[in-house]
């Protein structure tokens, strides 16, 4: 496995785990607790966007 094959497995895992935490406060916690699990799921998808975009340059 190179890099790039790590990296686009780390955005994959990314991705699932924050559309996890985004049904996660969508669905489970109505409260206020569900608007941090959404925030923490949207910032899991820019970091998610940072590994998809170092893919070829590292």
């Amino acid at each position: 496995m190179n890099k790039n094959t790590v990296l686009a497995w780390a955005t994959f895992i990314m991705i699932i785990v924050g559309l996890g935490l985004i049904a996660l406060g969508a669905f489970r916690y109505n409260e206020i607790a569900g608007w941090g699990f959404a925030s923490v799921g949207i910032g899991f998808f820019a970091i998610a966007w940072v590994f998809n975009a170092l893919k070829g340059r590292v």
